[in-house]
């Protein structure tokens, strides 16, 4: 995993073709990069981020954020009321009590 201004790489290895190549994942817009050295592929990950940033301004958009710290999530019916009553019986909204339990999921990460 590479970052570099808040956008996130996630690199494989093609032995095939004797290369690093990598994709920007956490963004729906597509941004890559490939290099034949670690060096070269984390240059090309920061050009490739740095080009888009700049595309984006050519065309005079926004880029696109790498989160929002909004996201949906649909559950079975019967886990959204457990989910509600486990936050009610804590005394927290339900998107509180949800953030403290993806925090505890990955604080050993």
């Amino acid at each position: 995993m590479m970052e570099y201004k808040g956008y996130i790489g996630k690199v494989e290895v093609d032995d095939e073709a004797g290369i690093l190549h990598g994709e920007v994942i956490n963004i729906r817009d597509v941004i890559t990069f490939e290099g034949t050295s670690v060096a070269e592929l984390q240059k090309a990950f920061r050009e490739s981020v740095d080009d888009y940033l700049e595309f984006c301004a050519q065309r005079g958009e926004s880029p696109e954020k790498p989160f929002s710290g909004k996201f949906v999530v649909r559950l079975p019916a019967d886990l959204h009321r457990k989910a509600y009553v486990q936050a009610k019986l804590t005394d927290k909204s339900l998107n509180g009590w949800i953030t403290d339990v993806v925090k505890s999921a990955l604080r050993d990460r």
